[in-house]
């Protein structure tokens, strides 16, 4: 069926969107799976668990490759099944994470680099959609700073490093606009549903003919 992403520096909002399309689908009476990076399956919540624990010291590298276990099983073991069982997968991030956060942000890789083992981690499964929440730093800090986020380990980074998560983001939505549609976190959480789902409806048309056009309101 579809792979729907959402990606977004942390406090953008992303998650609120990710579940409010998987309610928005089940409403229309389709069959979904949502999921979040890292974790998912049982073995990628242990992985988590690590990267997020302030206590320990995960060098970059090392990081990198844990967040890909976590999504080489959870493909294996949940997304791809799902698809072929004509599911509709929403993912609360995906493998650009990898590349903003790591490859950017830690300065892990080049995108070459990871664009190619994204693809081995995978199998060469690639969203049909993702959806980039975009926020300025000081108003996501500021949701962060709500949610006491300071005790995840990921979370806490500095403000330079979310910069150059931020770039990289906008230099993915750049090279890959077929597939990366950039929406203003700014806008009310209705406004960025509304937006979303008129989206994913083109995308349900194009997939199986299905016309949703008249199914409820947005």
């Amino acid at each position: 069926m579809l792979l729907l992403t959402f990606e977004g520096i942390d406090g953008s909002g992303k998650s609120t969107q990710a579940r409010l399309l998987d309610e928005r689908l089940r409403e229309e009476g389709y069959e979904t799976l949502l999921v979040r990076e890292p974790g998912g399956t049982a073995f990628s919540e242990r992985v988590r668990s690590l990267l997020l624990d302030p206590s320990l010291n995960v060098q970059p590298f090392a990081e990198l490759l844990l967040f890909s276990a976590a999504r080489a099983q959870l493909v294996a073991e949940r997304i791809r099944p799902a698809l072929e069982a004509g599911r509709i997968v929403i993912c609360d991030r995906f493998y650009d994470s990898t590349t903003a956060y790591q490859g950017a942000g830690r300065g892990v890789a080049e995108p070459a680099w990871l664009q190619s083992f994204h693809r081995r981690v995978t199998g060469d499964l690639e969203p049909d959609r993702t959806y980039l929440v975009e926020v300025d730093l000081d108003t996501a800090k500021r949701r962060r700073d709500a949610e006491d986020a300071a005790n995840d380990r990921m979370e806490a980074a500095g403000p330079a490093f979310y910069e150059r998560v931020g770039r990289a983001y906008a230099d993915l939505a750049e090279a890959h606009p077929e597939r990366i549609r950039r929406l203003d976190g700014d806008r009310s959480i209705d406004a960025l549903r509304a937006t979303i789902w008129e989206d994913v409806r083109v995308l349900l048309d194009a997939e199986d003919g299905t016309a949703i056009s008249g199914a409820g309101s947005s």
